[in-house]
């Protein structure tokens, strides 16, 4: 049942008002009526989000939905903003999936819904290459960690008694500790690997590699089922035909999908 034949109905009973906010599946309606999926996302955390010299928005994550929408018959419309106003946005409905590298940890579960993983990647410690006194992550405690205030990283950063210093994205975390403003950053190996590739001289190393894999998805508010089924089945059918890892290729010579 749609949204509209809700208020339909509603009014042919006789019920003053509907709680239109609540209703569950009211984004994947919409969707399905307008044919366009609107994607909240960063658009400064390259290689997944960011603006090529061109101006244009590119990105791992970008092409990623753009082959997901094409698969669903849809047109892509893209909400750029700050990470840490990102989950916010999606509260709000100013965008109905945010494609950004969002991890589903078990405190946005209670929250949030999410996709099937579409890439894999793991947690890294970064520091100035003459720094050896972190080797792990217990390491951290009483140290200056660089972090954006609402991403998955951070918490294990607080989880080991790092100070954390408040950044809006990698780029500026690995600055402060180049300009020694900070000591180390928990982030996301791919960002941080793409980083080096682009500045190979920048003085900072990889300390401490997490073994453990972080699955990326899709996130969603949540009760909107049908339109996360559909990305599902998008998603099965990138990955089987070979979409999915031609992308990963494209930007990491390597499949990450996996």
């Amino acid at each position: 049942m749609t949204l509209k034949s809700i208020l339909i109905t509603a009014l042919e009973l006789g019920v003053a008002s509907v709680s239109v906010t609540s209703y569950a599946g009211e984004v994947s309606d919409r969707v399905e009526e307008t044919k366009t999926l609107l994607v909240g996302t960063e658009g400064t955390y390259a290689p997944f989000t960011f603006h090529n010299k061109q101006g244009e928005l590119t990105g791992f994550d970008i092409d990623v939905v753009k082959a997901v929408a094409d698969k669903l018959g849809l047109k892509v419309e893209f909400k750029e903003t700050q990470w840490d106003a990102m989950y916010a946005g999606l509260n709000a409905k100013r965008f109905d999936v945010i494609a950004n590298q969002t991890t589903p940890t078990p405190e946005r579960l209670k929250k949030y819904d999410y996709s099937e993983p579409y890439n894999y990647s793991s947690a890294v410690v970064v520091v100035k290459k003459d720094d050896d006194s972190i080797k792990q992550f217990s390491d951290l405690k009483d140290k200056k960690a660089a972090q954006s205030l609402t991403s998955n990283f951070t918490k294990i950063a607080q989880e080991n008694a790092a100070h954390i210093v408040p950044v809006d994205g990698l780029a500026q975390a690995l600055e402060l500790i180049r300009q020694k403003r900070a000591q180390a950053t928990v982030n996301d190996k791919l960002a941080v690997l793409d980083y080096f590739q682009k500045i190979p001289h920048s003085g900072l190393v990889i300390a401490f590699e997490d073994k453990a894999q972080l699955g990326t998805a899709f996130a969603f508010t949540k009760g909107e089922q049908p339109l996360i089924d559909k990305v599902n089945q998008a998603l099965a059918q990138l990955r089987t035909e070979g979409t999915l890892k031609q992308i990963s290729i494209k930007w990491f010579g390597d499949d990450i999908t996996q």
